[in-house]
């Protein structure tokens, strides 16, 4: 059920509007990838491509080495997943998972065990005989799984199958997902604006921008080390503070002079991106706290520098006590490469 999926050099373009511009990704069998970015920056397109829903303007998709961009949807063994559940309404849980293998002439006999079977798997082996109407939301996009699952796709493809469910379904359903994808072991694209979601499920998360792939990586080396300011303040939260790069491939920052992370332009002015969780606070200083909130295990300051930059600060919960709102501190940065952005750009 495994299959290697190429995108290479996709494009595709509606007026005067890039929705892809030049897409290389590729997805390694068993291998689960997010399709991460903001509305409008291609994610979705590029899934419509591959499910056959849309075709290219140049480029072409490859599973298993096999050139399937001009093959008919129904052709290419794919299974999708949508974000509005899509069942239809006039047929049981169970009929509603058969329903693929009725339309390929499978018989009753068979139909009906394999139903069962991926009711099983999706854990609502007793929803069988249900209509969507008396399904809750979670339980109608299991069912939904099901159904895609039933045909054995090569590849799996999700449309933010989880945004039209409360936060606690979505969790408990994304880690279902990650259960059953890992036990079928089978190739899955994932599409989503949830950063969370991507994180937390994907082996590798891939942040588009603008058409464009910004970032492909394991979701700590995405986090830990952006490749760009937008894979940086999109996966995130990230403070921007100002600073001078050299000559010498450093940056000034808060004082210090660190070295820099990727090129930059020498002797610019340029915003040291910073992970709150990387700033080091300590009490004394001519910086101050404005606000102390807490989250369990650390407390998210919000600090206001002497030229009035303002910037998020997490510290182990245990020192908030020292760090109350009004009090002096000294903010100050570890000794270790950092990300900039040009702000003359």
């Amino acid at each position: 059920m495994t299959a290697t999926l190429e995108f290479r050099g996709l494009r595709r373009v509606f007026g005067s509007t890039t929705a892809l511009d030049g897409l290389d990704l590729t997805v390694q069998p068993g291998e689960l990838v997010a399709l991460l970015g903001p509305s409008g920056c291609g994610k979705t397109t590029a899934l419509r491509i591959l499910a056959g829903f849309e075709q290219p303007d140049a480029g072409e998709i490859l599973v298993d080495g096999e050139d399937i961009t001009g093959v008919p949807a129904h052709r290419r063994n794919a299974g999708m997943v949508f974000q509005s559940y899509s069942l239809f309404p006039h047929l049981s849980a169970a009929d509603n998972v058969a329903f693929g293998l009725r339309m390929r002439g499978v018989g009753a006999a068979e139909r009906r065990k394999r139903a069962a079977e991926l009711l099983e798997l999706v854990g609502l082996p007793t929803h069988g005989d249900r209509f969507p109407h008396q399904l809750s939301g979670g339980q109608q996009q299991r069912i939904a799984l099901a159904r895609a699952l039933a045909l054995e796709p090569r590849v799996l493809l999700l449309d933010e199958p989880l945004s039209a469910l409360d936060a606690k379904v979505r969790v408990s359903l994304r880690e279902e997902i990650r259960r059953l994808q890992l036990e079928l072991g089978i190739t899955t694209l994932f599409v989503t604006h949830d950063q969370e979601e991507a994180l937390s499920t994907a082996d590798r998360v891939a942040v588009m921008h603008g058409g464009r792939l910004e970032q492909c990586a394991p979701p700590a080396e995405l986090y830990d080390s952006p490749a760009t300011p937008f894979v940086a303040e999109f996966v995130g939260t990230m403070n921007r503070i100002p600073g001078r790069t050299g000559s010498d491939g450093t940056v000034e920052v808060l004082g210090r002079r660190l070295p820099l992370r990727g090129e930059a332009k020498a002797d610019a002015d340029v915003d040291a991106l910073v992970r709150p969780e990387a700033l080091d606070v300590t009490v004394g200083g001519d910086a101050r706290v404005v606000t102390a909130s807490f989250h369990g295990a650390v407390t998210r300051l919000t600090l206001a520098l002497a030229d009035g930059t303002t910037l998020k600060a997490d510290v182990p919960s245990h020192r908030a006590a020292e760090l109350p709102a009004g009090a002096a501190v000294t903010v100050g940065l570890p000794d270790r490469p950092v990300l900039v952005d040009d702000r003359a750009r």
